[in-house]
């Protein structure tokens, strides 16, 4: 299921010391690791700078904290080129969710799969011959194809003009403000654009709402019609701990490499580590391999991520009134990381604030209070801490003895 709570919060912010983030405008992932960048920067003290890359854009981001790390021109707007298919594949993979289209399902592509040109990326499908939507998918991620991108567009949203309507919808129901689709498959047009910074948002959409099928962007080739094409995230073959997710290029947008690592988390043997960084419009092809791969490579060297509770865990267990129990476990119903500079995790203090008094009924999952992060003083995030069970009222007797309480508590 698409996560509503992955969005892009409207106030700007990130995890990004002041000094470091170039561009004010980029935004944290979730309200819930809104940060205030001078308390954090000032909390953090000195910090390693990122690698210098040529890209004309980055990003870079800790999508299991949900932390923007660092960016260059996140803002500026960009040629999406082939990571246009990145949306594409999101509402594909929304339609195979919930079952509007299924993978064996046969696909007979219309004429409009003959205009892509000899030049573009293609999985060579045939107009008016069956093909499965396995196949299409495999071809759109794999090997980037412009038909099968066309072709499934239609099969979904009915003509490509409809489906890219969609897309814009999508986009803005995730928070993409500076992205605006007029094709399917990243074709150059003046009313095509997009950011860094939004791409780094729906990549890391994509990977959370969609792990089921995330796991195509980590396969290395792709056979259609008799016709082996390599995927072209070299990144795959480098790194084993790249599994994603796309390249793109043309001659306006230049070389494109969103490229996503996944490595366990130090000391938490039952919990990983995924990054995401975005270059956009490098010069030259194995530019945005080096740059993606320093750019991964110092997320992991220079931030550590600190799980701060797992899931389900109890935090606290205080006091109710008028309840059939007495005491509430509290705590989140996911699990919460933070990435902060190296070395700095020791220093991470959690501070409960409770909505007291509590009374009952209380509602499982309901919010009873706030827990703030902080480090040498200073906050750096807060997010919700819930009730993990429920408590209904207590008896009549029960609840005259303890409004009597509260009473008594009150004068005092």
């Amino acid at each position: 299921m698409r996560s509503s709570s992955f969005r892009l919060p409207p106030v700007a912010s990130s995890f990004v010391p002041s000094s470091l983030n170039r561009t004010a405008g980029i935004a944290a992932l979730t309200a819930a690791t809104l940060v205030a960048a001078a308390a954090y920067a000032s909390a953090a003290g000195a910090q390693v700078p990122p690698p210098a890359v040529t890209a004309r854009s980055w990003v870079l981001v800790d999508a299991t904290s949900n932390q923007v790390l660092a960016s260059g021109n996140p803002d500026e707007r960009v040629e999406p080129a082939s990571l246009t298919k990145l949306m594409t594949a999101y509402l594909v993979f929304e339609a195979l969710q919930t079952k509007k289209i299924s993978m064996d399902q046969v696909v007979i592509p219309s004429e409009a799969v003959r205009r892509v040109r000899n030049d573009e990326s293609r999985m060579f499908i045939e107009a008016q011959k069956p093909v499965t939507v396995h196949d299409l998918v495999y071809g759109m991620i794999i090997q980037s194809g412009n038909d099968a991108a066309i072709a499934l567009a239609e099969l979904v949203g009915g003509s490509e003009a409809h489906f890219v309507e969609m897309m814009n919808a999508e986009a803005q129901r995730l928070g993409m403000k500076g992205t605006h689709y007029a094709d399917v498959n990243g074709m150059p047009s003046p009313g095509h654009y997009t950011t860094a910074a939004d791409l780094a948002v729906l990549s890391a959409h994509l990977i959370r709402d969609y792990p089921e099928y995330y796991s195509i962007f980590s396969i290395k080739d792709f056979t259609y019609n008799k016709i082996k094409q390599p995927n072209r995230n070299r990144l795959l073959w480098i790194d084993p701990t790249v599994d994603g997710l796309k390249t793109g290029h043309t001659q306006a947008a230049g070389y494109c490499l969103i490229a996503s690592a996944k490595r366990p988390l130090p000391g938490v043997p039952d919990a990983s580590r995924r990054l995401v960084s975005v270059m956009m419009g490098e010069e030259k092809e194995h530019e945005r391999v080096q740059d993606s791969m320093k750019m991964l490579n110092y997320g992991y060297s220079a931030y550590d991520t600190v799980r701060l509770f797992k899931a389900n865990q109890t935090v606290q267990t205080p006091r109710v009134y008028k309840g059939a129990a007495n005491a509430v476990q509290v705590g989140v119903k996911s699990d919460q990381y933070i990435t902060v500079p190296r070395g700095m995790g020791e220093k991470i203090k959690p501070q409960f604030v409770l909505n007291e008094p509590l009374v009952a009924p209380i509602a499982n999952g309901q919010q009873v209070g706030t827990v703030q992060i902080a480090a040498d003083g200073k906050t750096l995030t807060q997010f919700p801490i819930v009730a993990l069970q429920a408590v209904p009222q207590a008896g009549i007797g029960g609840r005259l003895w303890d409004s009597l309480l509260l009473m008594f508590g009150k004068k005092k």
